[in-house]
């Protein structure tokens, strides 16, 4: 079965990308990520009324799923603590990983994977904005849910807050639960080993891995199953907008090397009305020899004894 691919997001890149442009960029692109996430901390009260909300929807639709799992990671420490060894590192270790591997050794498709999850992570920041929520483990406990990533905490690097290592709880933003990049983020990498992967192992990890990452999520009390769909609707929307990022990226760079290129040199007297050496002529005059040209044609000779020759030369015999 042949192989297609999403028009307008595989094409090749018109510059070769460099590892010393590619790095910077992402760490940029993340930085700004991480410092968005921080400066749009929402009223708390705004954000445990949205994850109240969210709770209740799920519970009307049978879809709360993070009461059970959540119970199971708390009573088995062998599942609660690899889960939460699994949410606090993978994310950082896995995506840039594939986003590695796919520069190495599929260059052409890089560009556009590269530019899908940077356009979906600025679609999740839109979220966190619009949406502050609650994650589970901070609602009253009341609400039946244990926070594993405080109860073994003891085990890692983590603190009490979320999976920021002990003492920088405060620089991450615990309210930023809708959409879930930690699912977003693993669809992305499915989908990468899934597509370019090559082999079986490969094409499980790609479905595996999102999978267990939102099974974690939820386990850990970190999101509601709501938030994972979230993560990939965003992912989604990500991959629509794709091209459309390209081509605008495409667009600026080609004005920008238009007007920093330089200008062309002209060469020496090209448009100038001067020919024949300082020789000028006005509208309607010929230049000499240019009536016998014409006479005989291109190429052609002129008659070594012209018929208008000067007074001092013998017209020919008739």
């Amino acid at each position: 079965m042949p192989h297609t691919e999403t028009p307008g997001t595989e094409a090749a890149p018109q510059a070769r990308l460099r590892w010393w442009t590619e790095l910077p960029l992402i760490v940029l692109v993340y930085a700004c990520y991480s410092a968005g996430r921080l400066l749009v901390r929402g009223d708390v009260s705004d954000a445990v009324d949205h994850g109240l909300a969210l709770l209740r929807i799920e519970k009307a639709l049978f879809l709360n799923a993070e009461h059970p799992l959540n119970r199971l990671f708390t009573r088995e420490p062998w599942i609660g603590i690899p889960a939460d060894f699994w949410y606090a590192s993978l994310h950082y270790l896995v995506t840039p990983a594939i986003l590695i591997w796919i520069f190495r050794s599929r260059t052409v498709r890089y560009r556009a994977a590269r530019t899908w999850l940077m356009t979906s992570t600025f679609i999740g920041l839109i979220g966190f904005t619009l949406m502050p929520t609650c994650p589970p483990r901070l609602l009253d406990a009341s609400h039946g849910f244990v926070d594993t990533m405080a109860q073994y905490s003891s085990y890692g690097w983590w603190g009490g807050e979320a999976s920021a290592p002990r003492g920088l709880g405060g620089m991450t933003n615990q309210y930023a639960a809708m959409p879930s990049l930690h699912v977003g983020w693993a669809l992305w990498c499915g989908v990468m080993l899934w597509r370019y992967g090559g082999t079986r192992t490969a094409k499980v990890a790609g479905v595996v891995y999102p999978l267990v990452t939102t099974i974690v999520v939820m386990g850990t009390a970190n999101h509601y199953f709501l938030d994972a769909v979230a993560g990939a609707a965003v992912m989604g929307a990500g991959l629509l907008l794709t091209p459309f990022v390209l081509r605008s990226a495409d667009r600026v760079r080609t004005r920008l090397a238009t007007r920093t290129a330089p200008a062309a040199p002209v060469p020496d007297g090209a448009g100038s009305p001067i020919v024949s050496g300082g020789c000028q002529t006005s509208a309607g005059e010929r230049i000499p020899r240019q009536r016998e040209e014409q006479r005989f044609g291109a190429g052609a000779e002129p008659d070594p004894a012209p018929s208008d020759a000067g007074d001092e030369t013998p017209a020919p015999t008739r």
